[in-house]
C-alpha cells in the first residue's frame, strides 16, 4: 500500500512496492538465472575456500592476507546480496520488492562493490611498498597498519552507501515504480522520483568519482612506481620474480575495473538495448568475485603452498 506524506506544499509519496523489470521480451531467461546460480554457488565455496584457508594457514597470518581476506569477505557478501534474491525473484516470476527491502538491497550490494574497489587499492598499497621500499616493507606494512587501513575501508564505504540510499529515501514516486534494472539500482531509481532529484544525480556522479576512478587513478600511480622500481634491477631473474608477485593484483584489477568502466563508457556513448546492458552489468558484477579465489590459488605461491600443507596435516590426522 502507497504511503501518502503531506508536507507543507506538496504530497510526499512513498511506494509499498517497486517492479524490478529484469530481461524484458527474451526467451529462455530462466537457464540465463540458472546459470547466475551456478556462478554464486562457485564464489561461495571458492571464497570460503580462501578465507578458510588464510584462517586456517598461519604461514598466511600475514598483513597482505588481512587485506586479501577481506576482498573475499566483500566478493562473498557482495554476490550473496545481488544473486539469491533477485535469481529467486525472476525465477518464480515474483518482481515485487517492497520499498525496505528495496533499500536495504541497494545499500549492501553498493557497500560491499565499493569494499571491493578500496581493497584492491590496499593490496595495491602492499605491493608498491614491498616492491619499491623491500627493506622496510615488514615495518611499514604490519598487521596493525593493514588493519586500521581495512577498518578505514569499511568506515569510508558505509557512509558512502549511506548517504546514497538516505537521499533516496527523500524522494517522492507519484507515478511509475517499474525499475528497469536487474537490482534496485540507484540510477533506475532515483529517475522515477516526482521531486528534484539533483542531489541523487549528484551523489551519483561523486560515487563514481570516489568508489571507481579515485582507486583505479592510485592504483595506476602505484604501478607507475612499481615499474620505474624493477627498471632499476639489474638482474633479470630478480625482475622476473618481483613482477610475478603483483601478476594476480593485476588480473583482479583488470577483471573488476574494466568491464565496470567499459558498461559505463558505452552507456555514455551510445545507445544499448535494456536487455543487453542489464546482461552485461550483472555478469560485470558476479564474474570477478567467482574468479578471484580462483586465480589467488593458481597464481600465488603462498596460497598454494599453504593448501599443500593443510592437505598433508589432515591425511596425517586422519590416517
Amino acid at each position: 500500500m502507497t504511503t501518502v506524506v503531506p508536507l507543507e506544499n506538496a504530497t510526499f509519496i512513498r511506494p509499498a512496492t517497486f517492479y524490478i523489470s529484469g530481461l524484458y521480451n527474451m526467451q529462455h531467461t530462466k537457464y540465463y538465472y540458472m546459470f547466475l546460480c551456478f556462478i554464486y554457488a562457485v564464489t561461495v565455496l571458492g571464497n570460503s575456500f580462501i578465507i578458510g584457508t588464510i584462517y586456517l594457514a598461519r604461514t598466511l597470518h600475514t598483513a597482505k592476507y588481512i587485506a586479501v581476506f577481506n576482498l573475499a569477505l566483500s566478493d562473498l557478501f557482495g554476490s550473496s546480496a545481488l544473486i539469491p534474491k533477485y535469481a529467486d525473484m525472476f525465477l518464480l516470476e515474483d518482481q515485487y520488492i517492497s520499498y525496505k527491502d528495496c533499500l536495504t538491497s541497494m545499500f549492501f550490494i553498493f557497500l560491499f562493490m565499493t569494499m571491493q574497489s578500496y581493497t584492491l587499492l590496499a593490496l595495491a598499497f602492499d605491493r608498491v611498498i614491498a616492491i619499491c621500499f623491500p627493506l622496510r616493507y615488514h615495518a611499514i606494512v604490519t598487521k596493525t597498519t593493514m588493519t586500521l587501513i581495512i577498518g578505514g575501508i569499511w568506515l569510508v564505504s558505509i557512509f558512502l552507501v549511506a548517504v546514497r540510499v538516505a537521499l533516496i529515501a527523500r524522494l517522492s514516486f507519484c507515478s511509475s515504480t517499474t525499475v528497469y534494472s536487474y537490482f534496485c539500482d540507484h540510477g533506475p531509481i532515483y529517475r522515477l522520483a516526482c521531486n528534484d532529484n539533483s542531489p541523487n544525480f549528484m551523489m551519483a556522479y561523486v560515487n563514481i568519482a570516489v568508489m571507481l576512478c579515485l582507486p583505479l587513478m592510485l592504483i595506476a600511480i602505484s604501478y607507475v612506481c612499481i615499474g620505474v622500481a624493477l627498471l632499476k634491477i639489474s638482474h633479470g631473474v630478480d625482475r622476473m620474480k618481483a613482477m610475478k608477485t603483483c601478476t594476480s593484483h593485476l588480473m583482479l584489477v583488470a577483471m573488476f575495473y574494466l568491464p565496470i568502466i567499459g558498461v559505463y563508457i558505452t552507456a555514455l556513448t551510445t545507445y544499448i538495448h535494456p536487455n543487453t546492458r542489464i546482461i552485461n552489468s550483472v555478469l560485470t558484477q558476479a564474474i570477478p568475485p567467482m574468479l578471484n579465489p580462483i586465480i589467488y590459488t593458481l597464481k600465488t605461491e603462498e596460497v598454494l603452498q599453504s593448501i599443500k600443507v593443510l592437505y598433508k596435516r589432515n591425511r596425517v590426522k586422519a590416517g
